[in-house]
């Protein structure tokens, strides 16, 4: 799981779009509370398109702050928190796992972030 939350900072870090998916499932999908207080869910093809617009964290010279919060596994379920900036915002994500055929993927990513 370590492996998994490192390539989701690198890919954070760089917006690297094929590294986020590298280890996202392809029906996964990221979720938030939109700004206007709703649920917003956006399939992970989407979310992806949008990555490949934002500009790279490293681009812009910013310094790293990335932080596993915790890990909890059971079977071929897990739980990863997580915490990053991708400035002015830093966020706190949550990644359910499952490991299907025997590789770890994120089923679904759960998100807040504050501008810092």
């Amino acid at each position: 799981m370590r492996a998994l939350a490192q390539t989701y900072f690198d890919a954070a870090y760089e917006m690297d779009a094929e590294k986020f998916s590298s280890i996202f499932h392809p029906s996964s999908s990221v979720t938030k509370v939109a700004e206007d207080g709703k649920l917003d869910v956006t399939p992970i093809a989407s979310w992806l398109a949008a990555v490949r617009n934002m500009n790279a964290p490293k681009q812009q010279g910013f310094e790293r702050d990335d932080q596993i919060l915790s890990i909890d596994v059971e079977r071929e379920l897990a739980l990863v928190k997580v915490k990053l900036q991708i400035p002015p915002r830093s966020f706190t994500d949550l990644l359910s796992c499952l490991k299907v055929n025997g590789t770890w993927k994120i089923a679904q990513k759960v998100m807040t972030s504050k501008v810092s």
